[in-house]
């Protein structure tokens, strides 16, 4: 089966956030990668480390909602818990193996978001994070896996000043 131009579409976007992350933070000193970014608090090789981390999660969820079926009983106040044992979990991370994550989670999330159908993307079901609003497969990618590099990203450069 071809792939949907429309997933192809949204996947080179997943790609070029990741792209655009990974070239950013190489050149970095490491000052740079443990400065605390604000207003997150959490440091730069923390986010970049959380992005990569959160992929895996986020295209399980796309797939949910392509299959039909409500995200429930996800919350806000949960998504801050993991993040907040991620930052403790993970403080220390080491560039490359951050970096290599990204890569990969990357890849991987944008291959999987190739195989969903037009019909998948146009699918909606209620989503417990945004108040069980029907949202589209597309817009939820869009919005978490799509999306989510391109804010860090932004907040990194404003923190940094680049």
């Amino acid at each position: 089966m071809a792939v949907s131009r429309r997933a192809e579409n949204l996947a080179e976007r997943i790609e070029k956030g990741a792209q655009s992350l990974s070239t950013l933070v190489e050149g970095l000193s490491d000052a740079e990668w443990r400065a605390t970014v604000a207003p997150d608090g959490r440091t730069v090789g923390v986010l970049v480390h959380h992005v990569a981390s959160m992929y895996p999660i986020e295209i399980d969820l796309a797939r949910q909602i392509a299959s039909g079926k409500a995200v429930q009983g996800l919350t806000w106040g949960d998504v801050a818990q993991l993040n907040a044992k991620h930052a403790g979990d993970h403080a220390d991370i080491g560039r490359q193996q951050a970096i290599d994550l990204l890569r990969k989670n990357s890849k991987t999330a944008a291959d999987a978001v190739r195989t969903f159908s037009d019909e998948e993307l146009d699918r909606a079901a209620p989503v417990s994070l945004d108040a069980d609003a029907p949202l589209t497969t597309q817009f939820f990618i869009e919005d978490h896996a799509l999306r989510h590099s391109f804010h860090h990203l932004a907040k990194i450069r404003a923190t940094l000043g680049k």
